[in-house]
């Protein structure tokens, strides 16, 4: 498919998924039409500096956002600030302030200026009366902890702005993601990042979710897949906009380590519960129902638990082994 060409603005360019969606932007857009945003003391280094243009792009400062858009031509913004889970809930005031007060900031320049915004939710906007197998599209969502209320509100003020003012607003409730480049940042479903790292490095793996803890996930190619392939889709297609479940995988602390063990079949792994984590994960789905986002806008995962284990383990290998 050939794309349309696009100014895109990236804030959050140098976290967790937005280092590598701005590099997976610049390659379908061309480097020079993907503008990283970035915060003071966040800047981009490598690669990530070195193949297209950095901003200033606090979203608190609206001024500053709106100057970025106008200077670039900007149409569509990847808005990624914010908290994780795990952070969030220890900074709730923070966790509001960068994922709602901004989000606000970011919209209200998407109105003045005509920019289309991604602002991702998560499986973390549902809550513990959630039906929690196959949780529909269209549920109960009362989470008890900020990172899901700040995510619930994204959603219903994305809505907000596209209803009322016609704002572009798309998003998708991202399961848990797992990358080879990016290490983790304070997030419930990090362990299943942290295993592969614990086994390429010959370590025990200490797994703070007890097992039989079943959380959705996704690894980090199909996440930028989903991303980029929403904000390509026609409007008219779209009946839901915030945000589309989306998945790759269930599993279980288990399934994980008896997948890696296949081809490292001395790896160990102990559980040493981490209570926090494991309240979160317990108030998430088991699975989602991602029917939706199938038939509006043809959302097809590439991997799922095997060949995702296969290719983690290769990459780290290759980068963490000398």
């Amino acid at each position: 498919m050939i794309l349309p060409m696009k100014k895109v603005l990236v804030i959050g360019a140098t976290g967790q998924i937005g280092s590598e969606l701005t590099m997976e932007l610049r390659r379908i857009y061309g480097g020079a039409n993907v503008v990283a945003g970035y915060v003071k003391g966040a800047e981009p280094k490598g690669v990530l500096r070195e193949t297209g243009p950095m901003e200033l792009a606090d979203v608190t400062d609206a001024e500053a956002i709106a100057d970025v858009v106008k200077k670039h031509q900007i149409d569509a913004i990847y808005n990624l600030a914010a908290l994780l889970s795990v952070v969030a809930e220890n900074k709730p005031k923070l966790a509001w302030k960068i994922g709602i007060d901004g989000l606000w900031n970011v919209l209200e320049v998407a109105r003045e200026l005509g920019c289309a915004v991604f602002t991702p939710s998560s499986i973390g906007s549902f809550g513990a009366s959630t039906p929690h197998i196959m949780t529909p599209q269209d549920t109960v969502q009362r989470p008890r902890t900020m990172y899901g209320v700040t995510k619930v509100t994204t959603e219903l003020l994305s809505d907000y702005y596209f209803l009322k003012y016609g704002v572009d607003t798309r998003s998708v409730r991202f399961p848990g993601i797992i990358s080879n480049v990016t290490p983790p940042g304070g997030g419930t479903t990090d362990y299943a990042v942290d295993i592969y790292y614990s086994a390429v490095r010959g370590e025990q793996f200490v797994c703070p979710i007890k097992a039989g803890t079943y959380m959705d996930m996704m690894y980090m190619p199909d996440a930028l897949k989903a991303a980029i392939e929403l904000m390509e889709a026609d409007p008219a297609s779209l009946i839901h906009r915030n945000g589309f479940n989306v998945t790759a995988m269930s599993f279980e602390p288990e399934q994980i380590y008896a997948e890696i063990r296949k081809s490292m079949p001395d790896f160990k792994m102990i559980y040493e519960v981490d209570p926090l984590k494991q309240s979160i994960a317990d108030s998430w789905p088991d699975s989602l129902d991602d029917s939706c986002a199938r038939q509006e806008w043809g959302w097809q995962p590439q991997y799922d638990l095997q060949k995702m284990t296969v290719d983690m383990l290769d990459k780290l290998k290759a980068r963490l082994i000398k």
